[in-house]
């Protein structure tokens, strides 16, 4: 199983879409600072999910999320959480 997930910066206006067979490990590194491009935008709040049998399937939905498109959807859900 895969997860391709979406995660916002608390403080700043950032979002980054990654992908994970462990979604729970991979968001505690995020928020730890392990990694390199998502380090000055942390801490994070969990967005968006969604689960995929497949790698393949699982990485085809992630390019589309980082796409303008998915950008736009995301930010979509956002504004639409908060009003």
């Amino acid at each position: 199983m895969y997860t391709v997930y979406a995660i916002k910066s608390i403080e700043r206006n950032y979002i980054y879409v990654g992908l994970t067979n462990h979604l729970e490990r991979r968001i505690g590194e995020h928020n730890k600072g392990y990694n390199k491009t998502t380090k000055p935008y942390a801490p994070f709040l969990l967005i968006y999910t969604m689960v995929f049998e497949d790698r393949p399937a699982a990485r085809k939905h992630e390019k589309h999320l980082k796409s303008t498109s998915g950008k736009r959807f995301l930010r979509k859900l956002l504004n639409n959480d908060s009003a």
